[in-house]
């Protein structure tokens, strides 16, 4: 069993034949597929998303590329989301310098909103960064969740071994995707070598960042399987010890329900 923990499985890329995508990942032993929200009408549509199929959670949040016009109010509405049944996590959030669609600081002003929120709700983050390495590892120390057992995870990561070694050391699970099957990431697997087994998680963040056994296609849950692989030969372990190893730290992780086949 394999859990693809970020996929974006609600978009219209998959309007198409999204039965059929999630009986895929079924069928290449993906058994749990979390879906994160990028505001707080799409966290809607994550959620009754979820609540279609046995195979899907959702989490719930404001993308820092959503987070122009924040308001403070608006915990108040993803809290009352976070509360149901299906929900497994507060995310996709963090900082995103690279686009520069929302100010640096109301940015950083939602991202500290919605990890007290987490810390409140008991619930794990999930993480987006993209060039706001350094003031997003501060932000995540002086939040209420640094130290907590299970905070979060960085996801689909792609910076340093600094930021990783910081982002453990506050307790995070660390996020892999396609780009670490590129032939011109061998950066990535080094860091990917010196992160514990019992800290990864393996994603697709489909449609996005296919791995390169399907480059050029559409991205979807069923090709995490390739991520899997791939850190299996980084890591020099069997396929299925990875699959169950990081099927475990996504129970741990997002829950007992989270890598449970219905």
């Amino acid at each position: 069993m394999i859990v693809d923990t970020h996929c974006h499985l609600d978009f219209e890329w998959f309007d198409d034949d999204r039965e059929q995508v999630i009986e895929r990942a079924g069928a290449a032993g993906v058994s749990n597929i979390i879906v994160p929200a990028l505001d707080l009408a799409n966290s809607r549509t994550v959620l009754e998303l979820a609540g279609q199929y046995e195979s899907v959670f959702g989490a719930v949040g404001v993308h820092p590329n959503s987070s122009a016009n924040w308001e403070d109010n608006w915990i108040d509405a993803i809290s009352d989301l976070a509360q149901q049944p299906k929900c497994v996590a507060i995310g996709e959030i963090g900082l995103d310098y690279y686009r520069d669609s929302s100010p640096k600081l109301v940015q950083q002003t939602a991202l500290e909103a919605q990890l007290h929120l987490a810390w409140k709700r008991n619930l794990p983050v999930i993480i987006h960064n993209r060039d706001s390495d350094h003031d997003l590892i501060n932000l995540l120390k002086a939040s209420p969740i640094a130290g907590r057992d299970h905070p979060g995870v960085l996801h689909s990561f792609l910076t340093s071994w600094e930021i990783a070694e910081q982002a453990l050391d506050l307790g995070f699970y660390i996020g892999f995707t396609g780009p670490i099957t590129y032939k011109n990431s061998d950066s990535l697997r080094q860091v990917i070598k010196k992160v514990p087994l019992d800290r990864i998680l393996v994603e697709t963040d489909a449609p996005f960042l296919t791995p390169q056994a399907k480059r050029g296609q559409r991205n979807e849950p069923a090709y995490v399987a390739f991520i899997v692989e791939e850190l299996a030969r980084i890591k020099q372990r069997p396929v299925e010890e990875i699959a169950a190893i990081t099927t475990g730290n996504a129970t741990a992780l997002f829950g007992p329900t989270i890598g449970l086949v219905e």
